[in-house]
């Protein structure tokens, strides 16, 4: 009997090449699904799904719901299966999770996982492992916002990465003030629901670092610099690129881990300005929207990290630094970019905004060490699928 690996949520944008990476290692997948959400993976040839009530609607019933799902498919201890959460509610979730035996969870411990989820946390351990840090505060009240107006331009982002309340999950939004005008107006849509982080605004290129952290320290480091992200204005990226890790990146990047005894999956987000200096963002412990382009480099993250938790000896084997760049794109979100560019900004405090013309003759332009998330000969339904849920939604989601 192959080993088991439960994943989710499916509608997470790694959740396609997650899967594959741990098919094509030899596991059995299954995925766990928000009842009556599409997504890419719903069409794979490759993975069964389970619905468990949407954490949006009631938090409780979805806990409910996995436990029962996982009681219903648990294997002996013997022979345990893997859960690996791909979003930041799954990892809410698998914080809270009760009932699991013969299940094995890869990666962080209950209590790590809070270090994913408070960005307060993640700002704190960033400045004493040696990181750039922006000048950070949590504000509760919008007078806490409007006293750092002398310092505009500003962002304005959740400091958690999961909103309880109510019996509900939600996710918050982020905001780029310049002016006092556009302050007062994200202040009133922001309503004091949510403590934010306030931080000054930079633009600059987004950067990733990656890496499998464990026992015996960091495996697999890797990093990618964003392209185009698919809106300008802030976003995942919709086109990256390969990139080695800097030695003074990595030192840092080693601290933290350290100092947080942060184990499984991580990616550090980071921003570069325009002098090279490069500033934190935040730290993700799940597998990150990018992941397509760590495999296409022979990163198996995922099935590494599923291996561990079944076996903490067992033996990984990251490859060969690659010296020629991979440049690995989102055919929805690359058309979506296109289209938040003919939009135009919503903030002047972006001063370069793309030339659509430009912008639409590099999309055209698809060279050979170019490749497709989520493109996969045996299971290209997920692929087109996956382009037309991206544009619907987002389109959908800016209409409204």
């Amino acid at each position: 009997m192959k080993p088991l690996v439960c994943i989710g949520f499916s509608e997470a944008l790694s959740a396609p090449e997650t899967a594959w990476s741990l098919v094509d290692a030899g596991f059995t997948v299954t995925a766990f699904a928000r009842k009556g959400r599409h997504s890419a993976l719903r069409h794979s040839a490759h993975v069964e799904l389970i619905e468990i009530t949407p954490p949006e609607l009631d938090a409780e019933a979805a806990l409910a719901d996995l436990e029962q799902a996982l009681l219903g498919k648990a294997r002996s201890p013997d022979q345990p299966g893997v859960i690996l959460p791909l979003d930041d509610v799954a990892l809410w979730l698998c914080q809270r999770l009760q009932a699991r035996p013969g299940w094995r969870l890869a990666g962080p411990s209950a209590k790590a996982i809070e270090l994913a989820l408070e960005k307060t946390l993640q700002v704190q351990a960033a400045k004493t492992a040696g990181f750039n840090v922006l000048p950070t505060t949590m504000a509760t009240t919008a007078r806490g916002v409007l006293d750092r107006c002398a310092e505009l331009p500003l962002m304005l982002r959740p400091a958690q990465a999961v909103l309880p309340g109510s019996g509900r999950l939600r996710k918050g939004r982020n905001w780029i003030c310049a002016t006092r005008i556009e302050l007062d107006r994200a202040v009133s849509e922001w309503a004091e629901a949510w403590p934010l982080l306030v931080q000054p605004f930079i633009s600059g290129q987004g950067e990733g670092v990656f890496g499998l952290a464990t026992a015996d320290g960091v495996l697999g480091w890797s990093a990618h610099r964003r392209l185009r992200m698919m809106n300008p204005h802030g976003s995942g990226s919709s086109a990256c690129i390969s990139q080695p890790v800097a030695s003074e990146t990595k030192a840092v990047v080693e601290k933290f881990i350290q100092q947080t005894g942060w184990r499984g999956l991580f990616m550090v987000e980071l921003l570069s300005d325009c002098t090279g200096k490069s500033w934190f963002v935040e730290f993700n412990g799940r597998p990150w929207g990018s992941l397509a382009l760590a495999r296409r480099q022979g990163f198996e993250y995922p099935a590494w990290a599923a291996k561990l938790a079944l076996n903490p000896a067992a033996r990984i084997e990251p490859p060969l630094p690659d010296q020629k760049p991979v440049v690995c794109r989102n055919a929805g979100r690359e058309i979506m970019h296109l289209l938040f560019v003919l939009r135009g900004p919503k903030s002047t405090a972006l001063q370069k905004w793309p030339s659509f013309w430009r912008t639409a003759l590099e999309l055209l332009h698809v060279r050979r060490r170019d490749f497709f998330y989520n493109w996969r000969r045996d299971d290209l339904k997920v692929f087109f699928c996956d382009s037309w849920y991206t544009v619907r939604d987002n389109v959908c989601k800016t209409k409204g």
